[in-house]
C-alpha cells in the first residue's frame, strides 16, 4: 500500500501495536539514542518511538520525532504494505521472469502485471504538501512564515558521546548525473556544521560522489535536495542496493503500488517527493575546500574517524504543517539497519537467483554490521561450486565490502547462526577450505591497512567432493528416522 504521510505510516505501526508514545521531554543531545538503542537491542527490534516533545538545547521542538519505526520484521513488512519481505520479493521475481504467454490465462496474469507496471513510472505535480511552509535561505522572500528557519531549529540528534556534532541520519540524498541526467536517490549523513551548512558523507564509492565528481569535471555547482519522511518505502529504496542508473523512485512506485508523485524543488531543478515531511534544498560546490567531517558513532560500532567531505550549503528548507522528523541511530548490534539490510537481501533473492541457480539463501548476521558477513546456501552438484558463488557473489554491488563469506549446503538455515558455525566447525579443514582475495573495502572499515583496499575471506563448509581432492568417505549426519520422531510426536501430544 501507498503511505499519504509518515504521520499516517507511525499510525498504521500504532494501530498493529508497533508504536511507544513517549510524552516526556527528550534532549535529542544522546538521551534519545539511549532510549532508541534499549528499544532497538529488545527482543525482535522491540518497538518504534514516538517522541512527542524532543529537546534542542533545551527548548522543546516544534516537531515530534519517530525513531526505530524500521526495526523489526513486521514493521519493515508493514512499511512496503505486505504480510512479509518474503512476499514482496517474490512478486519482484516473477515480474522479472516473466515469459510471452502461451494460453489464455498466462495472458490474464501478464496482464494483471503490467498494470502494477503503470504504478513505477514517477509523475510529476506542481505543488505538495512538502511545501506547505517554505522558508527560503538564498535571501529572497519566504513563501510562508515557518517554525524551522534554519537546520538548527529542526530536532536533529547527537548520537554518541564522542560524535562531532549533530547528524542527520535518515536523509534521501537526490543528484543527477551532470552528463545523462539520470537521478539517484542515496543516504549519506550529514553533519550538520551551522544552521545552513551540513556535511555530505558520500564515500568514495557511493553514485553521489561519482556525481560530484562530473560536476567538479565541468567546474558547476552541483544541485542537491534532501527529503527526510514522507512513505517509509522511499527511505528503504534510497538504501537498496539497486544498480547504478536505475531510478529508485521507479523500484518505489513498484512497491508502493502507485506512482510517485514528485514536485519541482524551489531553489534548483531537482524534484523530490510531494509527500515528504521535510525537504532541505541546496548545492555541493565541488571546487570548495572538503571540509573535516566526523567522528561518528557508527554502523561497524566504532567511530569513524574524521575524514575530509564536501559541504553542503542549504538554499531552502520546507516541510508539512504538521511533519514529524524521522530519525535512526547506528552502533554496536543489533540495531534498526540490520531489519533493513535483511529486507534488501530477501527482496532482491530472487533476482540475485537469476544469476546463481544454485543459491538457495543468504543471510547478513546482525554481528556482521551489515555486510561485513554473509552466510549462503547452495545446491551444490560440482566440484569447487561453493568458490564460484563465493567470487560471483563479491562481483555484485555492495558485496564488494562483505569480508567474510561462508558458504553451506542447502539443508542448513542460513538464519541460524548456530547451524552454520556448526557445520563451518565440522565441515571444513581451513588450509583446503580457504579462499583470501584481496578488493575494495568500506571506507568506514577502520581495520584495513589501507583506506577502502582490503583482503577478504571464503570458506566453503559445504559436503567435500572427490574432486575437490577429498579422498576419504564422508560420513553421514547423524538424523533419527522420521517414523520415530512421528512416533515420539504423537507420544508427547498424548
Amino acid at each position: 500500500m501507498a503511505f499519504e504521510s509518515f504521520a499516517q505510516f507511525v499510525q498504521t505501526l500504532e494501530k498493529a501495536g508497533e508504536v511507544k508514545r513517549i510524552r516526556e521531554p527528550v534532549a535529542t543531545e544522546l538521551e534519545i539514542t539511549e532510549l532508541a538503542d534499549r528499544e532497538m537491542k529488545s527482543p525482535a527490534g522491540g518497538k518504534a518511538l514516538l517522541i512527542e516533545q524532543p529537546t534542542v538545547n533545551g527548548q522543546i521542538s516544534p516537531f515530534p520525532l519517530a525513531i526505530n519505526t524500521l526495526g523489526s520484521h513486521r514493521r519493515m513488512a508493514l512499511s512496503l504494505g505486505v504480510d512479509s519481505v518474503e512476499e514482496a520479493g517474490a512478486q519482484l521475481g516473477s515480474l522479472i521472469q516473466a515469459k510471452p504467454p502461451a494460453s489464455f490465462s498466462q495472458a490474464l496474469k501478464l496482464l494483471g502485471t503490467a498494470l502494477d507496471l503503470r504504478h513505477a513510472k514517477p509523475k510529476q505535480v506542481n505543488r505538495g504538501p512538502c511545501q506547505e511552509i517554505i522558508h527560503r535561505q538564498d535571501g529572497l522572500a519566504s513563501a510562508a512564515p515557518s517554525p524551522c528557519p534554519t537546520l538548527l531549529s529542526l530536532p536533529i540528534l547527537k548520537c554518541w558521546p564522542l560524535d562531532a556534532g549533530r547528524f542527520i541520519t535518515l536523509p534521501c540524498v537526490v543528484t543527477k548525473d551532470p552528463d545523462t541526467g539520470a537521478r539517484n536517490v542515496g543516504m549519506y549523513r550529514m553533519q550538520v556544521f551551522d544552521g545552513q551548512t551540513t556535511g555530505m558523507h558520500w564515500q568514495l564509492h557511493k553514485v553521489g560522489a561519482r556525481h560530484g565528481k562530473g560536476y567538479f569535471q565541468s567546474g558547476q555547482k552541483m544541485p542537491v535536495s534532501v527529503f527526510l519522511g514522507g512513505d517509509p518505502v522511499f527511505t528503504f529504496c534510497a538504501t537498496a542496493p539497486l544498480p547504478d542508473g536505475l531510478d529508485e523512485f521507479v523500484l518505489a512506485g513498484y512497491l508502493r503500488k502507485k506512482a510517485v508523485e514528485l514536485v519541482p524543488c524551489v531553489t534548483n531543478d531537482l524534484q523530490v517527493p510531494a509527500d515528504a515531511d521535510f525537504v532541505i534544498e541546496g548545492y555541493v560546490d565541488p571546487r570548495e575546500t572538503l571540509r573535516t567531517e566526523g567522528p561518528f558513532g557508527d554502523h561497524t560500532g566504532y567511530y569513524s574517524l574524521a575524514d575530509l567531505y564536501p559541504a553542503f550549503h542549504v538554499t531552502a528548507i520546507t516541510h508539512r504543517r504538521n511533519a514529524i522528523y524521522p530519525a535512526t541511530i547506528v552502533g554496536a548490534p543489533p540495531m534498526e539497519d540490520f531489519y533493513i539490510g535483511t529486507a534488501s537481501v530477501k527482496l532482491f533473492l530472487p533476482i540475485l537467483k537469476m544469476n546463481f541457480p544454485e543459491l538457495v539463501d543468504l543471510a547478513l548476521p546482525a554481528e556482521g554490521v551489515f555486510h561485513n558477513l554473509l552466510f549462503v546456501s547452495i545446491k551444490k552438484t560440482y566440484p569447487m561450486q561453493a568458490f564460484k558463488i563465493m567470487h560471483g557473489l563479491w562481483g555484485m554491488g555492495q558485496m564488494m565490502f562483505t569480508k567474510y563469506i561462508i558458504v553451506v549446503d542447502d539443508d542448513v538455515d542460513v538464519h541460524n547462526t548456530s547451524q552454520v558455525l556448526f557445520r563451518l566447525c565440522a565441515t571444513t579443514d581451513p588450509l583446503r577450505d580457504a579462499l583470501f582475495t584481496r578488493g575494495p573495502a568500506d571506507v568506514l572499515d577502520h581495520a584495513t591497512t589501507e583506506l577502502a583496499v582490503g583482503s577478504k575471506l571464503g570458506l566453503d563448509a559445504t559436503r567435500k567432493l572427490p574432486g575437490e581432492g577429498f579422498k576419504r568417505e564422508w560420513p553421514p549426519l547423524i538424523k533419527m528416522d522420521a517414523e520415530i520422531k512421528a512416533r515420539i510426536d504423537r507420544l508427547q501430544k498424548d
